[in-house]
């Protein structure tokens, strides 16, 4: 998915949001805010919103010295996610239809992301997993049910963290002998890491990768070998969030999308209203 001109405000408050974290010094967010504005007027508009996303985080690393700015907000909304995953389980549990249901808060928990929305509030994050009833999967449901079904390996591309947590509903639904979960590489806005993985439990129940990237989306070509084999192998991949979307879309692979429609230009891809919880499929 190439990147839109409507992208372009998105990476200078993506920008503007971390200097902030990085620094209480003004001078320094105007200088890190100059510095991008320059490298965003000469940037490659093919490139897909990811691509750009990690150029930009790159370079904010070497301004401010600084890994992992998210890394207070990562650690909250983990700790905040846990404390509903009880509650949710039991959910899931009682359920008519388990699978859905996992899915469903799965795609809901998709709305902490911190790269597409700034200052999310726990309120807000209740609010989502309290009606993600209300808000069923627009996509081919009996399509993913029976790809799940059949499949032998499964490939999981988790997205934020707080929502790796409630991913871990939908893994347990999967089957976890034959699930394997991918995390980013390194630290990227608040995107789940092979830490994070640990924090939300899914490593004592399933295998867990980095993808070997600290791109906000899944770049192929920049990940490790070790992914690149998982992902050739996996004959069924499940994708969440947006960032994972606009890099795969046209990847040629067996994949679902899930991920809650949060952008007008992601939500315009798939010809559904922004809010929506999608479950796209692509070959």
């Amino acid at each position: 998915m190439n990147t839109s001109i409507d992208c372009i405000p998105c990476f200078v408050r993506q920008t503007l949001d971390a200097a902030r974290m990085s620094s209480d010094d003004p001078a320094v967010h105007e200088q890190i805010i100059r510095d991008v504005l320059r490298w965003l007027s000469e940037m490659d508009m093919s490139l897909s919103p990811p691509a750009l996303a990690q150029r930009i985080h790159r370079r904010l690393r070497e301004l401010t010295g600084i890994k992992d700015p998210y890394r207070m907000q990562k650690e909250q909304h983990n700790q905040m996610a846990l404390q509903l995953l009880p509650g949710l389980r039991t959910q899931v549990e009682t359920s008519n239809d388990p699978l859905m249901t996992a899915a469903n808060l799965a795609v809901a928990g998709n709305i902490i992301d911190l790269g597409a929305k700034s200052g999310l509030n726990e309120h807000e994050i209740h609010d989502a997993i309290r009606h993600a009833a209300e808000k069923p999967l627009e996509g081919d449901r009996e399509a993913f049910r029976a790809e799940v079904k059949q499949a032998k390996q499964i490939l999981y591309l988790a997205d934020n963290c707080g929502e790796i947590v409630f991913d871990r509903l939908l893994v347990e639904q999967l089957g976890t002998h034959r699930v394997t979960v991918a995390v980013r590489g390194m630290p990227i806005i608040n995107d789940a890491t092979l830490e994070d993985a640990v924090t939300a439990g899914l490593t004592d129940i399933v295998r867990v990768i980095g993808n070997g990237s600290d791109a906000p989306g899944t770049l192929l070509e920049d990940c490790s070998d070790e992914f690149k084999t998982a992902f050739a192998a996996a004959d069924l991949i499940i994708s969440k969030g947006q960032g994972n979307f606009e890099t795969l879309s046209h990847c040629g692979k067996n994949i679902f999308f899930l991920f809650k429609a949060k952008c007008p230009v992601v939500a315009a891809s798939v010809n559904l209203p922004v809010g929506t919880h999608v479950l796209w499929r692509t070959r």
